[in-house]
């Protein structure tokens, strides 16, 4: 035999080799998968896992078994590790050549894909499923909310218009128009958006939500705790809408179920580190220091200072009220009811200011006091030694417009001078005004000498 025919033989060997593998893999691979399957459908989850594990541990370039793993993942709980699959199907697949039916794969990546927060490739997988099921508008919508979730606005308001122009009862995408108009500050078109939604979806009670926002914002407080109450039959609003109403409350300037509203937000909490229960104490403690209840107040912020010291100015507030329990009277002038906040003004300016009071005046946090400089010699001229006092105790710092208004007033009345009192301190433009104004400024620690004077 020559070495010509040898060679043949041996390459003819060869081939034939290859076409056995191949012819055994074509026949015996479906089966395989076809096994995986059937697994699957058994709800043999544990089993389907371990026969996909053992085709792609001899070829892990089956993409189909990656496929049907991710598969059985899902059928056991195990989304993150489907997702995982499903990633390496998706970066290596070329679908019209394989048997993995890509409309399914791409809708169980893309749901996986927004689960976890993988808003670029969930927005590919979404929009690759628009083409591929072109009248379907949950894929427009889905696609809609992930450019809005990417500030593009633009592309958002497209998406959602497709959804709505292949499904016009598509109450979803109605509601994502109407929050949008309402960030625009087009409220009245984000009215009609959202009870248009709502006409369609009146189980969707989320969407009750929406509408409060556009009506508490259009200042229809009635309107809007009217929409918070249908909202709080979603649970996922409920906390949100409790601060809401509790905020509507605020703006009506009814103070008590201001405080009821935030109290149930505060309870409703199923997570005492989250934002909006922070937001709800924070609210709650304004409430409280408002009602001079400020025992209440330090506890809120005490405890939103034990999940976040940085939160908005609550730092200040415990240092601003943080020597109460040992100060008396600090802590009355703070606390006290009007009526004895007023006598506690009176009892200031005549042992500690030395001045006789004529008039009394309460309005809010502050007291009024029209009164005679008794220091002066010549006390009887009334008309002319006439003096305004006023008694603050806001938890802001006084600020140079709080001051203006008074010094028209001592001027209009022709009082002699001014002299403002507060608790919180003045700012550094209100200081330089008073300066070369007839006003006095008295702060916390000079108020505190008075309150003894007076032996508050």
């Amino acid at each position: 035999m020559s070495t010509l025919q040898i060679i043949l033989i041996c390459v003819l060997a060869v081939v034939a080799a290859f076409l056995a593998v191949f012819l055994i893999k074509s026949f015996a691979l479906p089966k395989k998968i076809d096994g995986i399957q059937r697994l699957l459908k058994q709800g043999k989850n544990a089993a389907a896992i371990k026969a996909a594990k053992a085709i792609i541990a001899s070829d892990n370039r089956d993409y189909e078994a990656h496929y049907y793993l991710g598969k059985a993942y899902l059928a056991d709980n195990k989304p993150e590790l489907a997702l995982m699959e499903f990633r390496v199907v998706g970066q290596n697949a070329i679908f019209n050549t394989m048997k993995i039916p890509e409309k399914e794969f791409r809708k169980l990546s893309s749901e996986l894909y927004e689960r976890y927060n993988h808003d670029d490739e969930a927005l590919q997988e979404y929009l690759l499923l628009t083409k591929l099921e072109p009248n379907n508008a949950d894929n427009y919508y889905h696609a809609g909310t992930l450019f809005e979730k990417k500030n593009k606005t633009e592309q958002a308001v497209g998406y959602y218009n497709l959804a709505i122009k292949h499904n016009k009862r598509f109450g979803k995408a109605h509601a994502a128009l109407g929050m949008i108009l309402y960030r625009s500050k087009q409220y009245a078109d984000a009215k009609r958006a959202i009870q248009l939604a709502l006409s369609l979806n009146p189980d969707m009670f989320s969407f009750y939500y929406y509408l409060g926002k556009i009506l508490k914002d259009s200042k229809d407080y009635a309107g809007a705790v009217n929409a918070f109450e249908k909202a709080l039959r979603d649970p996922e609003f409920r906390q949100r809408s409790l601060i809401e109403r509790g905020s509507c409350f605020m703006a009506a300037n009814n103070v008590e179920k201001a405080v009821d509203e935030f109290d149930r937000a505060v309870k409703t909490a199923k997570d005492d580190s989250a934002q909006e229960t922070l937001y709800a104490r924070y609210f709650l403690a304004g409430c409280y220091e408002m009602q001079r209840k400020i025992d209440l107040a330090l506890v809120q912020w005490q405890k939103i200072a034990e999940k976040n010291k940085n939160f908005r100015d609550v730092s200040a507030k415990l240092v601003e009220y943080r020597d109460l329990q040992g100060n008396d009277g600090m802590k009355e002038y703070l606390t006290s009811s009007d009526q004895i906040f007023a006598d506690i003004c009176k009892s200031i300016a005549q042992k500690g200011l030395h001045c006789s009071p004529k008039d009394v005046n309460m309005t809010k946090s502050l007291c009024k006091i029209i009164a005679v400089d008794a220091k002066n010699e010549n006390w009887r001229n009334v008309r002319q030694q006439l003096v305004l006092l006023v008694f603050h105790r806001e938890s802001d710092m006084l600020e140079d417009s709080d001051l203006r208004s008074l010094v028209e007033e001592i001027q209009k009345q022709n009082y002699v001078k001014g002299i403002v009192c507060t608790s919180a301190g003045f700012t550094r433009t209100a200081i330089t005004f008073a300066e070369t104004r007839p006003l006095e400024l008295v702060g916390k620690e000079k108020l505190q000498q008075l309150l003894n004077k007076a032996e508050v």
